[in-house]
Parts: C-alpha cells; structure tokens; sequence
C-alpha cells in the first residue's frame, strides 16, 4: 500500500518517484520489499527476517535511514513481540510488515489526524505516537493492581499474590526495555545525521522522546513499587512466622518444668521418701498448675503471648 503525505495521508495506487515534493509512504511485506526495492533507490541491501528481529532500533547508512521495531502485545505482554522494518530517506519511508500492524496503525492515522503542515517528521511523530497511545492506560491498570494487592496484604489476607506481582514486575520490565529503545531511535532521529528531516520539524522527535521518557519514569517506579510489595507480603510472612515460633517457645518454656518434675520422679530410686507420702501426688498437681498459672502470668506481662 503506497500513500502520500498531504494533510492527510493520500491512498494511491503507485508512486511517482518524479514528484520531488511529494513525501511517501509505502507499506510492503517482506516479499513484496526484495521485489521492489530497487525503485526506491536508497542504496540499501535489506535481506530481511522478520522473525529474528529482537529490538527497536535505527541505524544510519550513507543515503538511508533503516532500522527495525520490536512491538509487545499491550494486552498480553508476556506474548511475543510483532516485529517490523523500515527503511527512509528525504523522499519518504518503507515500512515492511508481515504482520498486519503497521496497517492498522496507519488506518489510524488516516482516520483521526489531518495536518495544518505536513511533513515526514509529523508523520513519523503520529506514528510513533500510536504505538504508545494507551500505555498511560496500561499501567495505571498495573498501578490500581498493585493498590489492591497492597491492600489485600495490609488487610491479612491469606492469599499468596507473589506470581501475580512476580508477573507485572516481569511485564513492566519488558515495558521498560521496550521505551529504553524507543528513547535511542527518538533520539537518533531527533540527531538527524543525514540531514533527511528539516531542523525546525525535529521538535516532533523531541516531544516524543519527553512522552517516552515520561512513560520509563513510570514504568521503573512501578516496577520499584512492585518489589516494595513483595517485600512487604515477605515481612508479613516473617511476622506470622515469628509469632508461631514465639507461641512454640513459650509452650516449650512452659512444659520444661513439668518434664523435668516427670523425669526426675520417674527415675525410680529407692530412697526417694516423697514417693511414700499420700499427699505426693495432689502436691505434684499443685505444683505444676503453679508453674503454668505463673508462667502464662509472665510470658503475658511481657507481652510474649
């Protein structure tokens, strides 16, 4: 699919490589892209899988601006990511997309932007912007997750949340990676090493860098907020454990005098004139509900039970 750049972007069936003030944009499979990539004329040799693209990245060549995106799935972000090319140079930019995103981000654009002053950079810029458009949403979805998992730890719950946190601090990790490398290809266009863009429409790449940069800033402190919640359900557990092992103590600090009264009656001397006494055994009855009373006396002023 080929379109020009006029205030908005302009189907057209073919592009006309004379028409020097018409900015393009061509969107073609991989196939299609080692079909034609001679018209377009940008000194490149691009020998493309798509399927072992890793990262978002750009790369600048002598007459050519080329590089690669690596998109996670924003509603299953543990999912592989899509992956696309582009190629660009002053007259206009080749995306190549086996997936089918790319069209659907500029079926986007054709519908909702019309533009005062176009340009390559501002398409490049609403592009972009697509990409991220409701990662804002997203992690506050995140945010008002982690608010309620908090919560639920704050409030004793019994429930075990460390997959689920263990899964949104994996997922904002990924996110992270994902706009530390929009940060380098913002940047690398904002550079414009190759003098493709105007100097005047390199804004565009700046404001995108600060929304990128905005979005990092939340995704760490969401991250940070993560491990803090995870370390919160662990001191609670700690908490429970100490108060199980402090119960335990005091039982056992209870009982060693009664097990030492049983063991040293038990040893069966024959001189031992207590065993002689009737009163022996009521004795032993006292003495040991004596030790109980005043051990639970004790261990409760100290605040131990």
């Amino acid at each position: 699919m080929y379109y020009y750049i006029q205030s908005t972007l302009e189907k057209t069936e073919k592009l006309n490589f004379s028409k020097k003030a018409s900015r393009y944009v061509a969107v073609l499979t991989s196939a299609e892209w080692m079909e034609q990539r001679e018209q377009f004329d940008m000194g490149i040799e691009m020998d493309l899988d798509l399927a072992a693209i890793h990262s978002t990245k750009a790369e600048v060549n002598y007459d050519s601006l080329t590089g690669t995106f690596s998109i996670p799935d924003r509603e299953h972000l543990s999912a592989p990511n899509t992956n696309f090319a582009f190629a660009l140079d002053e007259k206009g930019i080749v995306l190549i997309d086996d997936s089918g995103l790319v069209n659907k981000l500029i079926a986007n654009i054709v519908g909702s932007k019309r533009w005062t002053m176009p340009s390559l950079e501002r398409f490049l810029y609403d592009f972009l912007e697509q990409i991220v458009s409701q990662d804002q949403v997203i992690l506050e979805r995140f945010d008002k997750e982690l608010d309620t998992i908090e919560s639920e730890i704050l409030a004793g719950s019994e429930a075990d949340p460390s997959l689920r946190v263990s899964r949104i601090r994996s997922d904002l990790r990924d996110m992270r990676i994902h706009y530390e490398q929009l940060l380098d290809l913002s940047q690398e266009l904002e550079e414009n090493e190759n003098n493709f863009f105007k100097k005047e429409n390199t804004r565009y790449f700046h404001l995108f860098n600060q929304r990128v940069s905005r979005l990092h800033d939340l995704t760490t402190s969401l991250r940070d907020y993560s491990i803090q919640i995870r370390d919160l359900y662990q001191s609670k557990l700690d908490v429970k454990q100490n108060r199980i092992m402090a119960l335990l103590t005091v039982i056992s600090s209870i009982f060693m005098p009664l097990t030492l009264i049983a063991g040293w009656y038990g040893m069966n001397f024959k001189y031992m004139p207590e065993l002689e006494y009737k009163a022996a055994y009521p004795i032993t009855i006292v003495v040991s509900a004596a030790i109980v009373i005043c051990s639970l006396v004790f261990f409760k002023k100290k605040k131990w039970l």
